[in-house]
């Protein structure tokens, strides 16, 4: 299900902090996947990266699409961290130091909806990487 063209993305999902949206309408197992990727090849590149979700009922399924997504990449690996909540994605990133890491949840929206949280880790830049920052280097893909 991998995404190729920008325009299969919506975007109303791209937020200041996160991707959210209506699964699986406006967000699914590919835009999953393209993110993950994305973020794999941008800004992770290498090392360990957490990888955790929310108890959503799509939650599995995209977690799963994130995690095909990065082990297409030798050079990262992936530490499959399950049923988290986003406070442990922040609190494993620092404690294992990995690269960073990705959390598979919509916070405090609708069951039906889900999205994408995901983090840095490193020198001069840490912190959120935003739905905006991802929506541009989707678009420069």
């Amino acid at each position: 299900m991998y995404i190729t063209k920008m325009e299969h993305l919506q975007d109303k999902i791209f937020g200041r902090y996160d991707i959210r949206g209506l699964y699986p309408d406006e967000i699914d197992e590919g835009v999953v996947d393209s993110v993950a990727d994305v973020l794999a090849r941008e800004v992770f590149k290498k090392g360990k990266i957490v990888l955790g979700r929310d108890g959503r009922n799509s939650s599995p399924d995209l977690y799963e699409a994130a995690k095909r997504a990065l082990e297409r990449f030798e050079s990262i690996e992936v530490v499959d961290a399950g049923l988290m909540t986003t406070p442990m994605l922040y609190f494993l990133v620092n404690d294992l130091e990995t690269s960073g890491g990705i959390m598979i949840t919509a916070s405090h929206d609708a069951k039906e909806r889900n999205g994408i949280k995901a983090v840095r880790r490193g020198e001069g830049e840490s912190g959120f990487i935003s739905g905006d920052e991802i929506k541009d280097m989707l678009e420069k893909r």
